[in-house]
């Protein structure tokens, strides 16, 4: 994490305030490094023996990290914060810590080098894919996954059961891969997480400048390069970079741009070379927004798709639909299904302009719970 001072402002900030409040009590978490930031911070240095200098640098936050990670905390996965890759690594830790068979690994580095982590739950040899976040403005997905999967693992752990199906049988019998954050430098970008005077943060800023229309930063689906991680893929790539260049999306963009060749973005090319390894009998993809689920590519319909995406409508209350031909190819999900002909879903969750508010939080994750367990069960059929 970098050094924090009074005046900064972000997702990173959000961080600090939520270590501080659970380590010091009541704290206002706004992303405002103001005085009562300052004041909190200054007493948590002088509690811990440190210099109380108000300064968040390396001491400061190894001594919260602690907090950060969850060691003295019911829940560890917070669902009330903008998302960031030092969030989702401190988070993961924790999990790890408290559910030591959770198996945590990086699939692959970002354009920043960032790691891209997976979370695998699971002893079964029928195996599913999950992930969240392709596009760096739908980061709310993210806790949508890591919550479940703390859910789970406290059922496995405990012996309990979620909409009444039992925890440790599904543990026994299913592998599940989950990729809380593929996109995570346009995560950090979206939610302030990324220095603003950084290059990485000036070269957006300056692709952005080439599309006024589209607000910046909160506008920003791409990955730091300009590059759309889901219209990489290579099905009907070519048929995807004839629309979105018609449509102005010819060089590096906040969104739509589908690169000089497929997975030419490295998040990109991660995300289908573990795909490859693993061998998921299913996958699903997160993005935002719509209460939709496309389930089918090009005339493709695999065996069971159909009848298990109706049982996520029944689940959820969100429509089963064709993805719409100016977004149809490229995708994870239609690469998914074009290489296996498996069950593989795109759910666009919640509704409104992403980034979607944190105030529609938990009735995307009561909506989406169904689907995220009929992905493991619906293997059966």
């Amino acid at each position: 994490m970098r050094t924090l001072w009074e005046g900064d402002r972000g997702s990173i900030v959000d961080l600090l305030q939520w270590g501080l409040r659970r380590a010091r009590g009541n704290l206002q978490i706004d992303g405002i490094f103001g005085p009562e930031t300052l004041h909190a911070l200054r007493g948590f240095q002088a509690s811990m023996g440190l210099v109380s200098d108000g300064v968040a640098g390396p001491l400061t936050w190894a001594a919260l990290r602690p907090w950060l990670t969850g060691r003295y905390s019911r829940m560890i996965v917070p669902t009330k914060l903008r998302w960031s890759s030092d969030l989702l690594e401190l988070v993961l830790e924790g999990l790890h810590a408290r559910y030591p068979f959770l198996q945590i690994d990086s699939i692959g580095t970002s354009a920043l080098g960032r790691p891209i982590w997976q979370a695998a739950i699971g002893q079964g040899s029928r195996r599913a894919g999950y992930n969240a976040a392709h596009h760096a403005n739908e980061w709310i997905t993210t806790p949508v996954l890591l919550k479940f999967l703390e859910q789970y693992a406290a059922g496995v752990a405990q012996g309990g059961a979620l909409r009444g199906l039992d925890c440790r049988r599904l543990y026994e019998n299913y592998t599940l891969d989950i990729v809380p954050m593929v996109n995570p430098d346009g995560v950090d970008l979206v939610t302030g997480a990324l220095e603003v005077t950084s290059d990485a943060w000036r070269s957006a800023r300056e692709i952005a400048a080439q599309f006024p229309r589209i607000p910046f930063p909160e506008g920003w689906k791409a990955n730091i390069q300009g590059l759309d991680l889901n219209l990489a893929y290579p099905a009907n790539w070519e048929e995807a970079r004839q629309i979105k260049f018609a449509q102005g999306f010819n060089r590096p963009a906040p969104r739509d741009f589908v690169g000089p060749f497929p997975l030419a973005p490295p998040e990109s090319r991660a995300m289908y070379e573990r795909a490859l390894e693993a061998d998921y009998r299913l996958i699903l993809a997160y993005h935002t927004q719509g209460r939709v689920i496309y389930w089918k590519f090009d005339d493709m319909e695999p065996p069971g798709s159909y009848a298990l995406v109706r049982r996520m409508e029944a689940a959820s209350g969100y429509r089963a639909e064709i993805t719409p031909p100016y977004s149809a190819n490229a995708g994870y999900k239609d690469w998914f299904i074009q290489e296996y002909n498996r069950p593989g879903y795109t759910i666009e969750a919640g509704e409104g302009v992403s980034p979607l508010p944190l105030s529609q939080f938990g009735e995307i994750y009561r909506d989406n719970l169904g689907i995220l367990l009929l992905g493991m069960v619906g293997l059966e059929d």
